[in-house]
């Protein structure tokens, strides 16, 4: 797990700054631990801080009236979460929860306005990342308007199946179904076709790609005539 500073130094947020200045606002940082399943945040509660991934993964959801959950994002160690309420000072846009043993670090809402203060060079890096969380929510939009759902599992494989090197964050079909927003049993039907087409390989728990290059070739096009899953 990476030390506080360590983590400064790897956060586009603090591009650009050097050791002593990195080494005084890892002062105003302090530590959270979660187990699996734990609520981290809740939409609509005030926010308190901006959070880093020392360790573990945890998902980023908005849920409907009707109970229905879509996920926005996954994040992963050295990466960060709830910035919007940070910057804006409004309420928690959506609700966070881990997904396995998780460790954050936290920087709280009055440091963060004093480190902006302090160091201009930490607001130009703002800037630059929330245009990048900008593109990321057109790209969300753009797959559940224009693409398949056999598309949108693809390309969630793609993002975080194993090769059977490496471990990633396990999803269920469930959780697979939320960030498709789609249901379970679409997301079911659409894994059996590429395990039967060779694409992929379910083993027990985990699902392994056998063909990567299959999978992007389906992830690829946008705009499908012949929709008969969604």
């Amino acid at each position: 797990m990476l030390s506080k500073l360590e983590l400064l130094k790897c956060s586009s947020y603090f591009s650009g700054l050097g050791s002593d200045e990195l080494e005084a606002i890892s002062g105003l940082v302090f530590e959270k631990s979660y187990k699996n399943g734990a609520i981290i945040i809740l939409e609509g509660e005030a926010a308190e801080a901006l959070y880093f991934v020392a360790s573990g993964v945890v998902k980023v959801f908005k849920t409907s009236s009707d109970g229905k959950e879509q996920t926005l994002a996954i994040i992963r160690p050295r990466e960060t979460f709830n910035e919007v309420p940070i910057f804006d000072g409004d309420v928690n846009p959506a609700s966070v929860q881990a997904m396995t043993e998780v460790m954050l670090y936290g920087i709280r809402v009055r440091d963060i306005g004093n480190i902006l203060h302090t160091y201009p060079l930490v607001s130009t890096n703002v800037i630059r990342i929330m245009a990048g969380r900008l593109r990321h929510l057109i790209a969300l939009v753009e797959d559940l308007s224009f693409r398949h759902v056999i598309g949108r599992v693809a390309k969630i494989l793609l993002e975080y199946a194993t090769d059977g090197t490496s471990p990633g964050p396990r999803l269920t079909q469930r959780e697979m179904a939320s960030m498709a927003g789609t249901a379970r049993e679409v997301v079911s039907r659409s894994l059996k076709n590429l395990e039967k087409d060779g694409f992929i390989k379910i083993d027990r728990q985990r699902i392994i790609i056998k063909d990567r290059e299959a999978l992007n070739n389906i992830v690829s096009p946008l705009f499908e005539t012949n929709v008969t899953d969604g």
